[in-house]
């Protein structure tokens, strides 16, 4: 790419900010740290569903092509304003998209621009270990040491469908069990509900529901979660990055898995499961489904993506750390 001057601009029009959707699919594509939430068919779905401040996204243009973008929002408060990235809290993975050969120039022009808003505390968190975003820095900024954030435990996949390369015995036997036993109910079948998204997402609604009641609540009692959802999934299939699969038991459905597929990588996001089937342990099955459908897809990790539920250990994955950083004005 030539040396051109790179130009900058803040958004702060949602029109705007979803006017960026193909510019943004192309620098997605260039940028070696995007995962499926930081794509637009993730982001702009949730700035609609939740805009919990004043958009202020930092577009970094080479000419015609976008070649950073910083999504970014303003909360504001008591104490002064924070600086956030679109996506916060539903998203496991964040961070500042830059084409490769213009990586450093690209972070410079995003710490300058971003100086031209009023705000007290920038912070990004989420940042996956190789992020863009760690790489911010400016004489006129005061910046934290990263600090870990969430753990994301994550299973190196190798072998067959089998499952025997990378899954131990112990869970490979429970998972045999679990088989067994819901054959015996009845018939198994699985599914791939592609071409119809809302029906995928009731029975996941559902079930979800299902799985939290009397427990809280899951993510999905919330009416905005769910509009989000219903708005980026179509997205999402679109470009191939969704694996959603049901699981039937003589007919009825009593489990659904919700996850993405991206650069040889397989994603658990969600799913929930029928309580009165919890002996059939379906949640279970449809992970090692989703492992056995990941491995024929050539994937080399299934990330079970952030949190430390005891069950991702049993099926071999170690903690993969995410980042934190914070910056203030020197």
């Amino acid at each position: 790419m030539s040396k051109a001057v790179l130009r900058c601009e803040i958004i702060g029009d949602p029109a705007q900010f979803g006017a960026l959707t193909p510019h943004w699919w192309k620098l997605w594509e260039q940028s070696s740290s995007a995962t499926p939430f930081q794509s637009p068919a993730w982001l702009v779905p949730w700035w609609h569903a939740f805009a919990p401040g004043e958009l202020a996204t930092v577009a970094v243009w080479h000419g015609d092509d976008l070649v950073g973008l910083a999504p970014l929002y303003l909360e504001h408060g008591m104490s002064g304003s924070k600086l956030l990235p679109v996506g916060i809290s539903l998203s496991d993975y964040l961070d500042v998209l830059a084409v490769q050969d213009v990586q450093a120039a690209v972070v410079a022009a995003i710490a300058e621009a971003i100086l031209s808003v009023e705000w007290s505390q920038w912070i990004l968190s989420d940042l996956p270990q190789n992020s863009v975003g760690l790489a911010i820095a400016h004489p006129d900024l005061k910046i934290d040491a990263p600090v870990n954030h969430a753990a994301c435990p994550v299973l190196a996949i190798a072998g067959d469908e089998t499952l025997a390369g990378c899954v131990p015995a112990r869970r490979r036997r429970q998972l045999r069990r679990a088989r067994r036993a819901a054959s015996k109910r009845g018939r198994i079948a699985f599914s791939s509900p592609r071409s119809d998204h809302q029906n995928f997402l009731n029975q996941l609604i559902r079930l979800h529901d299902a799985r939290w009641a009397g427990h809280g609540g899951g993510v999905l009692a919330n009416a905005a979660v769910k509009q989000f959802h219903r708005l980026s999934l179509p997205l999402l299939d679109a470009h191939g990055l969704v694996r959603c699969w049901l699981f039937a038991i003589d007919g009825t459905t009593v489990g659904a898995y919700y996850g993405f597929h991206h650069r040889g990588r397989a994603y658990a996001y969600l799913g929930g499961f029928d309580p009165a089937y919890a002996e059939e342990s379906p949640g279970a099955i449809l992970i090692g489904h989703a492992i056995a459908e990941s491995i024929r897809e050539g994937a080399r990790e299934f990330d079970f993506l952030r949190g430390q539920e005891a069950y991702k250990y049993g099926w071999g994955a170690g903690d993969r750390w995410t980042m934190r950083k914070l910056w203030t004005r020197s």
